[in-house]
């Protein structure tokens, strides 16, 4: 599988996951999403930022705990809970703003299949 941008094609694996964590880009981003059938807002791209950049820092991905300690400390407990994070993204934080993020699969979803 894979998607096109710019004239350039992403390979992905069949679920939509990048294969290459290095192609990412806040353009390939919302292509992401677009499949995902997702608008890019503000509150969403706050959660695909802090998982690039935990990536980038520890070269892997945040648990989701480690997320929303994050969100409580800059925006409180009201977002720092598994009902704000399941309402942005509905098929789970894994599923989706992993993906969006430009991940491969999580480790727990492949052990889950």
């Amino acid at each position: 599988m894979s998607l096109q941008l710019n004239g350039t094609t992403i390979e992905t694996d069949n679920e939509g996951y990048l294969l290459n964590t290095n192609d990412w880009s806040p353009e390939l981003a919302a292509v992401i999403a677009s499949g995902e059938n997702m608008e890019l807002t503000d509150a969403r791209l706050e959660i695909v930022h802090f998982v690039r950049n935990h990536f980038e820092e520890c070269e892997c991905i945040p648990e989701l705990r480690k997320l929303l300690k994050a969100l409580r400390e800059k925006h409180g407990q009201e977002k720092a809970t598994r009902k704000y994070i399941y309402g942005l993204f509905p098929y789970g934080y894994g599923q989706q703003a992993c993906k969006i993020a430009g991940m491969r699969k999580p480790l727990k979803l492949l052990l889950d299949l």
